[in-house]
């Protein structure tokens, strides 16, 4: 669990920067299955950044018994994300980062309840946790925020390529007010944010790759009221501290076709469009 201090930092920075939560042993696991993983593969797609790049992701909205769900149903995570959220959440959905050497592209300066938001969800109640898989540095595009930007509230989003971004007169607005922090990790530790925060990252122009494992939960007393990409309140079965070293350290096999987001069923473009 998680220090009343560290709970007020969460709160007033709109981040909470956890290092070493998983350990060398366990984000090898990850990794390895990862990398080997053709179902993870074959599930991506990329989403052009408006600066020339593209980032590839994989999308997934139920957490299962491999390897990813592992990760995201572990208590390490959960409880941390219910004792921010103040309360019971279920896991809204995942996905994996795939920043690659060289290719790997920019996400624009974006809040996630601006996508979410459009999904049915009333109350800004969610958290993001990133894993990093590998080192997430300056040169490899780690993720950067607005610190203490999360009390801007949800502002409006528009598209730049196929990306939702967020209205950058008030982005350029926030920077005058809200330090910028670059959130540099070492594989195993663990960043919470807050849904309203704003955040970006920049191309990966070096030679590492900078994969990421992101766990999105969502407060049970804001299930959304209409149906959307990713999922509704569905309790969470909670796995121990060992878990992970237990498993049987594969990803994806057979996963029903309706637990992927794809480019046919992601609707956050179209719901921008509208």
């Amino acid at each position: 669990m998680i220090t009343e201090k560290q709970i007020e930092t969460y709160k007033k920075d709109g981040y909470l920067l956890l290092k070493n939560l998983f350990d060398t042993e366990e984000i090898g696991l990850l990794k390895k299955a990862a990398l080997a993983d053709r179902e993870l593969d074959k599930r991506s797609y990329g989403r052009d950044d408006g600066e020339g790049g593209t980032v590839r992701l994989s999308i997934w909205n139920h957490p299962g018994n491999n390897i990813y769900g592992t990760f995201a149903r572990s208590e390490r995570i959960v409880n941390i994300a219910e004792t921010l959220l103040e309360g019971e959440v279920y896991h809204y959905h995942s996905k994996m980062i795939l920043k690659d050497a060289k290719v790997g592209g920019a996400w624009t300066w974006h809040q996630d309840y601006g996508y979410w938001y459009n999904f049915g969800l009333l109350q800004p109640l969610l958290t993001s946790v990133t894993i990093a898989v590998d080192k997430a540095t300056k040169e490899n595009g780690c993720l950067q925020v607005l610190k203490g930007s999360h009390k801007m509230g949800r502002v409006d989003h528009a598209l730049k390529g196929d990306q939702a971004g967020a209205d950058m007169e008030r982005v350029e607005e926030a920077k005058k007010q809200f330090p910028l922090v670059y959130c540099e990790m070492e594989p195993g530790d663990t960043l919470f944010f807050d849904c309203n925060i704003l955040h970006r990252s920049d191309q990966n122009r070096s030679d590492h790759s900078r994969w990421s494992l992101i766990c999105c939960y969502n407060a049970a007393r804001n299930d959304p009221y209409k149906e959307g990409q990713h999922a509704s309140y569905t309790p969470l079965e909670k796995v121990g501290a060992d878990a992970i070293k237990k498993s049987p350290g594969g990803g994806f096999d057979t996963d029903p076709e309706s637990n992927w987001v794809s480019p046919d069923t992601d609707e956050t473009i179209e719901k921008m469009k509208s």
